[in-house]
Order: structure tokens, then C-alpha cells, then sequence
């Protein structure tokens, strides 16, 4: 018996170290310590070029900036990365653990005319070279009005007031701060090629070292004599420079000048720890939340909708219960005597205008929202953060090509509710796969070619675009297809009353429906918009965003709140015997989108005044089309079915014959 146990007791044991060992290999994006050696080499990395002023990122190497040894290397980046225009490559920045050093990089060659001009617009257009070291930005502190500003980043060069002149930024002193790291002391075991065994006690050594806690940078202008310079070569050791406040030692953007690039680098030991090393990026001084400002307005919000949902189930209650206290002889006079929603029992469940075209639009806002609901509530759990480039976006467009199952069940569905027939549901899953998804590509295919022939980095390659094709037919379409399969096999939703065959004429009203409709909009736009603000900074300004479980909170809120207003303006409409109330039902909630588009406009004039040139304000508008787009879908669904189910469960509480 003990023979037969012991393989499997080896196998067990060699499953359970494998799983270690995989599990050893295998990290939340963002969250990976490396401990260095003093003397190991740290090498720094180069993001895309960005402005606030124009928001067309550029390559860093599209200046004359010196390249590194072994050539330009793109680094591996992710489908969110690319997206978002960055372009990570290899720098010739290098530095050695613990060891202060001043070093020379390299001087260019005479500056061409078309350099010169480059340089020039790069400066005047505020561009930011963005650094990397160890997956964390290079950060800068400036002095503006006495007050102390983080940013990240440096610029390309700057120009004073008092001079025609530009001037280019040259030399860098960095300061890389440092926590020493003693290892936790745990026993490592592994397996090798020989079988399983103690890792030696010179690679346990590894995991003690000094863990990078900090990247700061001061960037200066520094003329240099380019005979002397051209003499030095790479990686050459020279004495450290001082900043020049004087602009005649500082080195100026001409023609046929030489620009030679230095740096120097100091380490400072740090007791911030390597888990907290973020926390100075996210309290940066421009994009510090408003925490009571955002918790006094969800109070206000929530306790104006709680009293309109206590006072409307009253009504609602009221009017059920002294229906069903009388006799059907009763009922039947009541009914002809009494106006409101009763009148319309034959009519409530006509089938409405454009019927496919709104189940294809409540399918993909089931898609919609639940890509925000789980991409919040993951974020909101940690598990994107801001060290995780690209994640985000990286994890949403996946969670929007799985979901398609859902918005194919949810119209197909509802296609068979309102037809009564299953048939045609292969087109509107086919129409639910391809709407939105086409709109995207229609508004992401205009502001590509915008952004091609600004040569940006922005824009999206042709190859990216072959894998986002092959991504939607291959993955999205499919899984489409399959949730309307489902759909249709699932049981359909029966009305509790007749439809009958004459529609009921709509009593002519005072003033339109659709204005109060599009009044709805702004309590649900009353929970967005403070948190909309620092959204749009954060895309927009370069700040970062962090406050997820407030994010979510609101989310939670917008949707309690679009549920309220979309069944409290169906029954209203009910009430005057206005029985059109599908599509009402879905804008009244959805119509929160038209003023997300509205202060996003007021967001370009007021907040974005620096956005320079059409360019950049077709591209910021394309950007908040798509998103309003997107908004009205997910809000409008999650209002239209709240009153589809508030609909069927009044009709149904109620005995007609």
C-alpha cells in the first residue's frame, strides 16, 4: 500500500512546486519588485513626446536626440499601450547602482534647418520628454507663484520671455531614490534541470538589494564648447555642471550649432517603501480630488432620488389598491370614467418604431455597461494601476469582445418579445455585433487619417488595425451570434395583456414630450459631472486617475438614478395616456449623454484653452462623440429595461378582463 502511495505522493509534490514556480513567473501587471545590486546597470527608457497643447504625441527620436549604442529598440507593449499613442523605446541613458557619476552622451551634428524648426515648434508647443526608469515617470518640481508643482516629465526647451530666441534642454541631473531591501528571508525552492533542489545561497542573495523608490529630474540648458566635446566619447566622465541662469551660457536652438548632451545622476537613500513609491505621483498638486465636494453632491443626489421614488411608489400604490377595493361593474365604469395609464391597457405593449433598431441599442448598452461595471470594479480593486500602461484600456476592449454573448441574448431576446416570433434574430445579432462597434471604427478611422498626416505617434498602424478586425469578427461577431442562439432558445417573456388591434389616438398635449424627456437628463448628469471633470483631466491633462472606489460608487449611483427618472417619466407619460413610452423610456435616462457631450464642449473652452490649432480640437471632440455615444447606450438601456419591468409588473397587478 505505502509503494503504491509514494509516486503519487512524488507527483503530488512535483505538481504542487511546478505551480510555485508558476506562480513565481507570473505577476499583476505593475506590481513586480526588482531589487538591484550595487553596480548593476539601470537602464532608463524613453516614452512618446506629448503637449497639453496639441495632444499629437511624437516618437522622442523624431528630434536630434542622441540614439543609444546598440540602435533604437521598441519595447513590448500592449493593445492599450498602442492605442493610446505611446511609444516606448530604449534610451542611451544608463546608470550603475549607487554610483554618482557624470557622464557625457554625445554631440550632434550641425543642426539643419528643418532641426531647427522642429526643435522650435516642439518648444513652443510645450512638448514633455517623458523618462522611465524601473516603470516609473521621471518627475519634475516646479515653482509658479510661490506655489510647488509636480510634474512629470521635462520639456523639450524653453523660451523666455525677454528673448527672440529658444533654447533646448541639454543636460539633465537626476536623482534616483533608493530603498534598501533586505529580503523576506523565506526559503526559495525551484527546479532545475537536474530535479528539484534549494536554490544556492548566492542566488538567494539576490533577492536582498535596493529597490528604486523615486526618479526626480532637474532639466537644464548648458552651453558646451563642441571642439572639446567631439573629443569625448560615449559614457565619458566629465565634471558636473551647474545650471546657467545667464541665457548666453545656455545652449540655443540655431542653425548649424552643435548640441551636446550630458547627464549626471545621484542616488539618495529613501525609507519610502517600494509598495507606497506611487503615492507621489498620485498626490500630485493638479489632480488632488475634491473628496467633500464629490460626497456632498452624492448625498444631495441621492436623497432628491430616494424622495422621488418614496412619493412615486406611494402614487403608484394608491391608485393599485383603490383599483382592485372595487367590483368588476365598478372597474368597468371606472374605466370609462377615469383617464391615466388604466386607458392604455390595450395599447402599452404595441410593438414601437424602429423595433430592431432598439433592440440592437439596449443589446449593446448591456455590453456596455457590463465592460464599466467590471473594468471599475477590478480598477477599484487594484488590479490596474496606474504603473500598468495601457491595462486599462487593454482589459476593457476584452471584456467588451466577451460580453458580446450578452448583447446578442439581451436583443434577440427582446426582438422575440416584441415580434413574438424568433424569426430574423440572425440580423439583429449581426446588427448588435456590428452597431457600435461601427460607429467606433467610423470616428477611430476619421481621426487616424487626422493623425497620419500629422505624422503622429498616435495613430493607430496598419497592423493594429488588421488585429482589431480579426479581434471583432473572430471573437466579438461569433460570441454575438452565439448569445442570440441563446436567445432565442430561451423563454420569451410574456405580456400580461392583449394588444388591441386599433391603436388607441394619443390625446394632443401642451407642449412636446420629448422636452421633458431631454429635461431628464440632468439629474442623472447631476451625479457625473464633478467626477467628469477629473476624468477629462486625466485623459486630456496627463494626470493621473486613481480614486476608482469613489468611480464606482458613482456608477452605482448614475444607475439607481437612471432606473428612478426613466420609470418616473414612463408612468408620467402613462398618466396622460400616452402609451409610446419605449423609446421615452430609453432617452429620458439616456439623454444624460447630450449634456456629457455639452461640458465636454464647455471642458475645451474653458479648461483646454491651451489646445492649439483644429487638429487637436477635431480629435478631442471625435474622442468625446465616441464617448457620449457610448454613455447614451449604456444609461438609456439601463432606464428602458427598469421601465420595461415596471411597465409588466403594473399591468400584470392589475385584473382586466
Amino acid at each position: 500500500m505505502s509503494k503504491m502511495r509514494m509516486p503519487t505522493v512524488y507527483w503530488a509534490s512535483l505538481l504542487v512546486f511546478i505551480f510555485v514556480h508558476a506562480c513565481n513567473a507570473f505577476y499583476l501587471p505593475g506590481s513586480y519588485m526588482h531589487t538591484y545590486s550595487t553596480g548593476e546597470p539601470i537602464l532608463a527608457k524613453v516614452n512618446s513626446l506629448t503637449s497639453i497643447e496639441t495632444e499629437l504625441p511624437f516618437s522622442y527620436y523624431s528630434l536630434p536626440y542622441c540614439k543609444p549604442a546598440g540602435g533604437i529598440k521598441k519595447s513590448a507593449e500592449n493593445l492599450g499601450e498602442l492605442l493610446m499613442g505611446d511609444q516606448i523605446d530604449n534610451s542611451p541613458y544608463q546608470f550603475r547602482m549607487n554610483v554618482n557619476e557624470s557622464v557625457f552622451l554625445c554631440t550632434t551634428p550641425p543642426l539643419s534647418e528643418h532641426e531647427v524648426k522642429l526643435l522650435k515648434q516642439r518648444t513652443r508647443d510645450l512638448y514633455q520628454v517623458n523618462m522611465i526608469l524601473d516603470n516609473l515617470p521621471a518627475m519634475r518640481y516646479a515653482k509658479q507663484n510661490g506655489v510647488n508643482i509636480q510634474w512629470t516629465g521635462f520639456p523639450v526647451g524653453y523660451a523666455p520671455q525677454n528673448s527672440n530666441d529658444d533654447y533646448i534642454i541639454n543636460h539633465l541631473k537626476f536623482t534616483v531614490l533608493v530603498h534598501e531591501y533586505e529580503g523576506s528571508g523565506v526559503e526559495i525552492i525551484g527546479t532545475g534541470e537536474e530535479g528539484m533542489g534549494v536554490i544556492s545561497e548566492a542566488d538567494k542573495k539576490k533577492a536582498s538589494g535596493y529597490e528604486i523608490v523615486g526618479f526626480e529630474v532637474v532639466p537644464c540648458s548648458v552651453k558646451y564648447d563642441p571642439e572639446t566635446m567631439s573629443k569625448l566619447h560615449m559614457y565619458d566622465n566629465i565634471s558636473s555642471a551647474n545650471c546657467p541662469l545667464e541665457l548666453d551660457k545656455s545652449q540655443v536652438i540655431r542653425e548649424q550649432e552643435r548640441v551636446s548632451f550630458t547627464y549626471e545622476v545621484s542616488f539618495v537613500k529613501s525609507d519610502t517603501r517600494w509598495p507606497s513609491r506611487w503615492d507621489a505621483y498620485l498626490k500630485m498638486e493638479g489632480a488632488r480630488v475634491h473628496w467633500f465636494s464629490i460626497l456632498n453632491s452624492l448625498m444631495v443626489i441621492f436623497f432628491l432620488a430616494g424622495i422621488v421614488f418614496v412619493i412615486f411608489l406611494r402614487t403608484v400604490r394608491r391608485d393599485l389598491t383603490r383599483y382592485e377595493e372595487l367590483d368588476k361593474e365598478a372597474q368597468a365604469q371606472m374605466n370609462e370614467e377615469l383617464s391615466g395609464w388604466k386607458l392604455v391597457v390595450g395599447d402599452v405593449f404595441r410593438e414601437p418604431d424602429c423595433s430592431k433598431l432598439l433592440c440592437v441599442m439596449v443589446g449593446d448598452g448591456v455590453q456596455i455597461t457590463g465592460m464599466a461595471v467590471v473594468t471599475i470594479v477590478f480598477a477599484a480593486l487594484g488590479f490596474m494601476s496606474p504603473a500598468s500602461r495601457g491595462m486599462l484600456l487593454t482589459g476593457m476592449i476584452i471584456l467588451y469582445l466577451f460580453l458580446g454573448i450578452a448583447a446578442g441574448y439581451v436583443s434577440v431576446r427582446l426582438w422575440r418579445t416584441v415580434k413574438g416570433t424568433s424569426e430574423g434574430w440572425r440580423c439583429v445579432s449581426w446588427a448588435s455585433a456590428c452597431f457600435f462597434p461601427g460607429i467606433a471604427f467610423v470616428i477611430l478611422t476619421v481621426l487616424n487619417f487626422i493623425l497620419w498626416g500629422s505624422k503622429s505617434t498616435g495613430a493607430i498602424p496598419i497592423s493594429l488595425y488588421f488585429v482589431l478586425l480579426a479581434l471583432w469578427f473572430c471573437i466579438s461577431v461569433p460570441l454575438t451570434l452565439l448569445g442570440g442562439f441563446f436567445g432565442t432558445r430561451a423563454e420569451a417573456i410574456q405580456y400580461p395583456v392583449r394588444t388591441n388591434q386599433i391603436p388607441r389616438e394619443i390625446p394632443a398635449r401642451k407642449y412636446p414630450s420629448w422636452l421633458l424627456v431631454l429635461g431628464a437628463g440632468t439629474l442623472p448628469f447631476g451625479t457625473l459631472f464633478i467626477e467628469l471633470f477629473f476624468i477629462l483631466s486625466s485623459i486630456w491633462l496627463g494626470r493621473f486617475y486613481y480614486v476608482f472606489g469613489f468611480l464606482l460608487i458613482v456608477l452605482l449611483l448614475l444607475v439607481i438614478v437612471c432606473a428612478e427618472v426613466s420609470v418616473v417619466l414612463t408612468y408620467m407619460h402613462l398618466c396622460v395616456e400616452d402609451w409610446r413610452w419605449w423609446w421615452k423610456a430609453f432617452f429620458a435616462s439616456g439623454s444624460v449623454a447630450l449634456y456629457v457631450f455639452l461640458y465636454s464642449i464647455n471642458y475645451l473652452v474653458f479648461d483646454l484653452q491651451s489646445l492649439s490649432g483644429p487638429v487637436s480640437a477635431i480629435l478631442y471632440l471625435g474622442y468625446s462623440l465616441l464617448m457620449a455615444i457610448a454613455i447614451m447606450l449604456s444609461t438609456g438601456t439601463i432606464g428602458f429595461l427598469m421601465s420595461f419591468y415596471f411597465v409588466h409588473y403594473l399591468f400584470s397587478s392589475v385584473k382586466i378582463d
